[in-house]
């Protein structure tokens, strides 16, 4: 009967070299990592419809003469009490700061504003270099 494992009287120098790697724990580790990620990769995405409730903060001191930067709904833009376009809102903005880009702007927009709306202000306003902007929110949390 012939065995695998030479004896005493064979010669090794006859017998093959084995070289190949069992790769079957491989195989199950990697469908079980593929399971995982297949199970948990739903939960990374976020896909929630909210509601953001109003500020329960204190609110803060107001400055004696605070420049509120306003956005209403019909999508008009607002610097203190005066209609202004977007375009021209860095401009009027230095002339009414006296170029202090220190300054901290407190911007406001209506509730039925588009969130796309409010963020091309907050943007018109960083690329006119006033990035201390305070948002304003009603107070009280009801």
């Amino acid at each position: 009967m012939a065995s695998l494992f030479p004896s005493q009287d064979d010669d090794m120098a006859d017998m093959p070299e084995l070289s190949e790697i069992n790769v079957t724990p491989f195989i199950d580790v990697m469908l079980v990592l593929l399971i995982i990620f297949m199970v948990v990769s739903p939960l990374a995405t976020v896909d929630l419809k909210i509601d953001l409730p109003a500020a329960t903060a204190k609110p803060e001191p107001r400055p004696d003469k605070p420049l509120f930067v306003s956005l209403k709904a019909d999508h008009s833009l607002y610097l203190g009490v005066a209609p202004v376009a977007r375009e021209q809102l860095g401009r009027l903005l230095d002339a009414e700061t006296g170029g202090d880009r220190q300054r901290t702007l407190f911007f406001q927009a209506d509730k039925q504003a588009a969130y796309e709306d409010v963020l091309g202000v907050m943007d018109a306003l960083r690329q006119a270099g006033y990035l201390k902007v305070g948002l304003v929110g009603r107070e009280g949390g009801g």
